[in-house]
């Protein structure tokens, strides 16, 4: 057994460096002017290309930090369609949410991507709060502030979730019908795992899990030290290794490493933290609760060997009500590498071209 565990373990060791490797062209957020860290991305605005906007706005009192794209030849006289964008679970707009922010500006759409609400280059104290309620207001707040933005067509508003920023984009256009189609890619439902871990691994320790996350909120009332889930020094190859979650592993080379990013207040890298208390509202807290009021058209995309695509069979599934709806698998994709491998970003953002040429007409 021991020589079969130190087998998996060289494999796994193998597998994250021949990762590494094939992300080792990432140029570091310090080469670009915009601090984007994905493939490809804008380093200068120039006229007749797609061009990115950094801007910012209130959000219920906190100050929300985000880019917007611009079509090539934009013209703030004309009227475009839009398309909100909503990052991961411990992303920022630099990474995956960017990447595909501009893909779609390139095929013609203004594009918004932002930073939640005490995350990344947001405020908000604590930083890194992760509440559902707060994320699904940031989606709503990127709509409210790109419809008063010059060439926006506001009756032709799409939305599109990845990762938990996807479980969220699900929630938010539930109710929030300025949203004419409806796309995710990668799905996490956020409340799903922290109640009951992920591929449900922590069934036995959810009561154990609220006791300490109702502690913690007791602490940070009582002014003492806001506790944290993640957040330490960065994995080691042999940490990666033994996590026992593809999603995990290459979520950790991802964040930690090919496509770090500092824009995550106190800690050095964007990544999974969040405080310990955000477990009392995610923990209560399901994406697919009430997803029949869904009635706009949905495209869900998941890699077909990602092994959190059980979350997104499940949500497509319950969608009873979305008009069109469509479940597109992209080929040999696991989770994190729909986020940068260059074949399955460009079968995505196809999809997703398709979808949102045919339904924001």
């Amino acid at each position: 057994m021991r020589k079969l565990i130190s087998i998996i373990a060289l494999s796994m060791l193998i597998a994250i460096t021949n990762m590494v490797n094939a992300q080792s062209n990432k140029k570091p957020y310090e080469s670009n002017s915009y601090s984007l860290v994905y493939e490809g991305a804008i380093t200068k605005n120039e006229k007749g290309k797609v061009n990115i906007h950094p801007v910012n706005y209130k959000l219920n009192g906190i100050d929300i930090a985000a880019n917007v794209y611009t079509p090539a030849d934009y013209d703030g006289s004309k009227k475009y369609p839009t398309i909100v964008v909503a990052h991961p679970n411990g992303g920022v707009k630099e990474q995956v949410a960017g990447l595909y922010a501009q893909r779609l500006a390139e095929a013609g759409y203004i594009t918004i991507a932002a930073d939640a609400a005490y995350q990344g280059a947001s405020g908000g104290q604590p930083r890194n709060v992760d509440k559902p309620q707060n994320r699904v207001e940031d989606i709503h707040g990127m709509a409210d502030y790109i419809s008063e933005y010059k060439g926006v067509d506001t009756a032709r508003l799409g939305v599109f979730g990845i990762c938990g920023g996807g479980g969220y984009t699900l929630k938010a256009t539930q109710t929030d019908k300025r949203f004419k189609a409806v796309a995710t890619l990668s799905m996490f439902n956020s409340g799903m795992v922290r109640r009951n871990g992920f591929e449900n691994s922590q069934l036995n320790t959810i009561q154990q899990r609220l006791k300490q996350a109702s502690e913690a909120r007791a602490l940070e009332v009582a002014g003492g030290e806001v506790k944290y889930i993640g957040g330490g020094p960065a994995a080691t190859d042999e940490q990666i290794a033994v996590m026992p979650f593809e999603m995990y592993r290459e979520g950790t080379i991802y964040y930690e490493r090919t496509h770090a990013h500092p824009n995550s207040g106190a800690f050095p890298n964007s990544g999974g933290t969040y405080t310990v208390s955000s477990l009392i509202d995610l923990m209560g807290w399901d994406a697919t609760d009430q997803i029949e009021l869904i009635d706009q058209p949905l495209l869900m995309m998941a890699g077909n060997q990602a092994d959190s695509k059980y979350m997104t069979d499940d949500a497509f599934k319950k969608a009873v009500n979305a008009k069109d709806k469509e479940l597109f698998l992209i080929d040999g994709a696991t989770h994190i590498e729909t986020y940068w491998k260059p074949e399955y970003v460009s079968q995505a953002v196809n999809k997703l071209g398709g979808f949102f040429k045919k339904h924001l007409q």
